[in-house]
């Protein structure tokens, strides 16, 4: 039997750990078990194409928010295509309906929920067997969900999650690709409970050994790949394990490797900040999601944490200026309205991080915030990404507004080159960096600038535009000479000196 492991990525660069995990457990036994991996971006006719000539027995598709709407197309046409092909789905966006999905797309065969790794191991053994015991055989699958003979849908007992250390390295007869990260996880599960996350239905947290991390990252360092992104929630929920890793990755560094993490930013404490004062610039990149400034919005989705260790602690690591730090926010959350969130995103903005991401609450499935949505007024999209529409608190009108100010800070802040324009910018707004983002982005809506997609140059262009045209920026004379002179001396710091010449001979009043 002839079996893909198959997913779409978001990018090319980025890879999947699940399909890894997978094919690990059944390699060596299964020869006829494969994995080859798309993007969302390729062209899905293309990938059809290509799966229809392998003339795979069985495809099995790891489901995310960002990939799943994809994969029923796809997925649809091999079934109509080859009736005989099963189908077979994982993965978090599978796992919470899948008797509503099965219902709903008779092509799907298989799904397996929760954890995959036995369950896949034991369908593959079941699916080698010949002779008409498959259904009974099926019902030894754990976790599984599967059509019967009769049509009817069956859904087996759950597995107990399996001691992550029986688990093989994913890696030890996979390669590593030199031009895509690497995702690594060295815990599984979360100790809090935000309401909106999937993580919050998982109740265990289960650790690899030391011994068996410190013998996998030796491997990535030993490698030199590009980037290893940790995987885990929290990575830093153990301080003194976070600490001996950060430790040991400091003292083995191999002058190439990037190391990502997902940190909970209220759980640094002094000894671990001290401690990575002296890590290489570069070595290591810090996610800590902040999602709000708000109290009591912070306390509806079960983060307890208090808001200001956070702040603090960031600040303390943009000090030292060796680690790039991603900070997150999420609109759309109970009990902050338009306002609010401004207050919120002023708040994290001056903490200086090298990247803001304004997200938008998702209501995924599954999660105790999908319980609560009609409480708390939240109107989500049907469809995935399942993301908030409107709230009690925020109109759709307003959240539609903030996505037009997270397009302008993805622009001109989280891609740099604009650093001094913006900051004398925000000075002259008295210090209202949201409202400034407000304006910029009324201002490049206005103009339809935001209709295709541009080069560099053309941001500066617009930027200057905006200075010299915008009804409400009220810059006085002085200012607004100031601030066209800050936008050139970022165009010269940003572009070398062959793209300078380009950029001024063109003229500052070409938009591509």
């Amino acid at each position: 039997m002839k079996i893909l492991l198959t997913s779409l990525n978001s990018k090319y660069v980025h890879s999947n750990l699940a399909l890894k995990y997978l094919y690990t457990v059944t390699a060596g036994k299964y020869s006829d078990v494969e994995v080859r991996e798309f993007t969302i971006n390729q062209d899905l006719t293309d990938i059809y194409t290509e799966l229809v000539r392998a003339n795979y027995d069985m495809v099995c598709f790891s489901c995310y928010i960002w990939n799943i709407e994809k994969i029923k197309e796809l997925a649809s046409d091999l079934k109509k295509a080859r009736p005989e092909m099963r189908i077979c789905l994982g993965g978090p966006e599978i796992s919470a309906d899948s008797v509503d999905f099965a219902v709903k797309h008779p092509w799907a065969d298989y799904i397996l929920r929760g954890e995959g790794e036995y369950p896949f191991y034991r369908l593959c053994q079941v699916l080698h067997q010949e002779g008409e015991r498959d259904e009974e055989l099926l019902k030894t699958v754990p976790g599984l969900l599967y059509r019967g003979k009769d049509g009817k849908i069956y859904v087996n007992s759950p597995m107990e999650p399996m001691d992550f250390n029986e688990i093989p390295f994913p890696y030890s007869i996979l390669d590593c690709r030199p031009d895509q990260v690497v995702y690594y996880e060295s815990v599984r599960g979360c100790p809090f409970r935000c309401s909106y996350c999937l993580s919050s239905v998982d109740k265990t947290l289960r650790p690899l050994a030391m011994d068996r991390v410190k013998a996998d990252l030796r491997y990535f360092l030993f490698k030199k790949v590009m980037q290893v992104k940790f995987i885990d929630r929290t990575f830093n929920y153990d301080r003194d394990r976070a600490r001996e890793i950060f430790r040991y990755l400091m003292e083995n560094d191999n002058g190439v490797t990037n190391f990502h993490f997902e940190l909970c930013g209220d759980l640094l404490d002094r000894e671990t900040l001290d401690l990575l004062r002296s890590a290489r610039k570069g070595l290591f990149q810090f996610e800590i999601g902040i999602q709000s400034a708000n109290p009591q919005t912070l306390a509806a989705v079960n983060r307890k944490e208090n808001i200001y260790p956070i702040l603090y602690n960031v600040e303390q690591l943009m000090k030292m200026g060796n680690i790039h730090i991603h900070v997150d926010l999420i609109a759309g959350l109970p009990y902050e309205d338009y306002m609010l969130f401004g207050r919120s995103f002023n708040k994290i903005y001056r903490l200086g991080a090298d990247m803001l991401q304004l997200g938008f609450l998702k209501v995924l499935p599954g999660t105790p915030l999908a319980e609560q949505a009609e409480d708390f007024g939240i109107v989500s999209r049907d469809r995935a990404p399942y993301e908030v529409i409107r709230t009690s608190w925020l109109s759709a009108e307003e959240l539609v507004r903030l996505h037009m100010i997270e397009h302008m800070v993805d622009l001109y802040y989280n891609r740099g080159g604009f650093s001094e324009t913006l900051a004398f910018l925000i000075s002259e707004q008295e210090e209202n960096a949201f409202g400034l983002y407000e304006k910029l982005a009324d201002f490049y809506y206005s103009l339809g600038f935001q209709n295709r997609s541009r080069k560099k140059e053309d941001q500066y262009r617009i930027l200057r535009r905006f200075i010299l045209e915008s009804p409400d920026l009220h810059l006085k004379p002085d200012a607004e000479e100031k601030a066209l002179r800050l936008v050139s001396e970022d165009l010269e710091r940003w572009f070398n000196e062959d793209e300078q010449k380009r950029f001024y001979k063109k003229g500052w009043e070409v938009i591509a």
